[in-house]
């Protein structure tokens, strides 16, 4: 490990956690990165090493057979992975927002049932809000849920579905208009199912399609997909929390701590494209002498760690605030939104540095390139959090 990204004040615990992902990191993941994702293939064995490590139950208490830690701790283990392959960070993320939405919003029922099947990695999540006609704008969704005995059948189209056809649960976000007064605001018409799933493509369950995989430019490996409902039922059960209209409230808890995993994940990506940058500034030799001695070059690497150091350190600060039990939404706004620009700027910084060969699928910042920009859109794009930053402010700064 470097210099950089470097994070104080962590427990013995959370030190040998983070040095035993590093390991897994350096050994299964980046040696491994470049052949998946240019095969765009899922990346099962890493998947797999994940399991028994008890990633996927990081943060589900002890007492569901999750190794009950922090945000912190979590965000930290994201960022590692990010930095071997970003879609993999991707494959947790998901999982790790039904987990936390169910650990804080649902009956418990619904925790002794999920989670300790979710700590184990046996059963995956994937959540669902965004359909084709509307991104962020969750308030004009059209999916909707009516009730018929003690089921409600659904039906609607979803989109962007990360872990779309490997997840076998799903919490998939719909309108329930008729569970709600008719002067209600449309935020609680809005409830969150748990939708149990086999795994795979097709028509999984009746009434439950899963289309094949989007072709993105980038973030190849894990699936994103559409998830259509055509009369799927669901019994009154499976709502989150049990009462249907707090669907959106719930969602949005679940996001917020999403964007820190996202902040972590464009920190992760920055840090690698930094340590590729500076490792070809000392290989590549132009006039006579290493590119790392030319003074453009270390300004650019000076850049870089720059904004890779400041963009670490907000992430943490997000973090430590939420785990703390202290509203976050304005840090985890602002890491999330720095951190992928900053990102996105290193990675372009470290492309520069590797000259022609940055454009070659051969060298690791070709891949890096494409998969920044995703880190721009989700979990709400840049846009979305500086809106989220200036309602914030203007609350706190209110003229008295």
């Amino acid at each position: 490990m470097g210099r950089l990204a470097q994070t104080e004040g962590l427990t013995e615990i959370q030190s040998e956690i983070l040095g035993a992902v590093h390991d897994f990191v350096e050994k299964e993941i980046i040696p491994n990165a470049q052949e998946l994702e240019h095969a765009d293939e899922y990346p099962a064995d890493i998947v797999e090493g994940m399991k028994e490590m008890g990633i996927f139950g990081l943060m589900i208490p002890e007492e569901y057979g999750g190794l009950g830690e922090s945000l912190l701790t979590y965000a930290l283990t994201v960022e590692e992975i990010a930095r071997g392959w970003m879609s993999v960070s991707g494959i947790v993320n998901t999982h790790f927002i039904v987990a936390y939405m169910l650990m804080q919003h649902g009956t418990e029922e619904q925790k002794a049932y999920f989670l300790p099947r979710m700590a184990a990695g046996e059963i995956r999540g994937a959540f669902s809000m965004s359909e084709p006609h509307c991104g962020s704008d969750v308030s004009a969704i059209r999916s909707k849920a009516v009730r018929d005995g003690d089921d409600f059948v659904l039906t609607g189209q979803k989109m962007w579905l990360t872990n779309g056809g490997t997840s076998t649960l799903v919490a998939v976000l719909v309108r329930t208009d008729d569970e709600a007064d008719a002067d209600s605001s449309v935020y609680k018409k809005m409830t969150t199912f748990l939708v149990e799933k086999p795994a795979g493509f097709g028509e999984v369950l009746p009434g439950l399609t899963i289309p094949g995989k989007i072709d993105k430019m980038g973030y190849k490996g894990v699936d994103t997909t559409e998830l259509v409902m055509d009369g799927l039922r669901v019994p009154a059960d499976r709502i989150l929390g049990g009462v249907a209209g707090k669907g959106f409230y719930q969602m949005m808890d679940g996001v917020e701590v999403g964007r820190v995993n996202v902040a972590a994940r464009a920190c992760g990506v920055a840090l690698r494209a930094f340590e590729l940058g500076i490792d070809y500034a000392q290989q590549r030799q132009t006039f006579g002498k290493q590119i790392a001695e030319h003074q453009a070059v270390q300004f650019r690497l000076a850049d870089m760690a720059v904004k890779v150091e400041a963009a670490h350190k907000m992430m943490v600060a997000a973090a430590r605030k939420k785990d703390a039990g202290e509203r976050n939404d304005l840090e985890a706004g602002m890491a999330k939104y720095l951190a992928s620009e900053y990102c996105k700027e290193v990675v372009e910084d470290s492309f520069r540095i590797h000259g022609g060969y940055g454009y070659a699928k051969e060298y690791e910042i070709e891949r890096l390139y494409r998969e920044a920009p995703m880190l721009m859109i989700g979990e709400g794009t840049a846009d979305i959090q500086r809106m989220i930053i200036g309602r914030r402010l203007l609350e706190d700064y209110k003229l008295r």
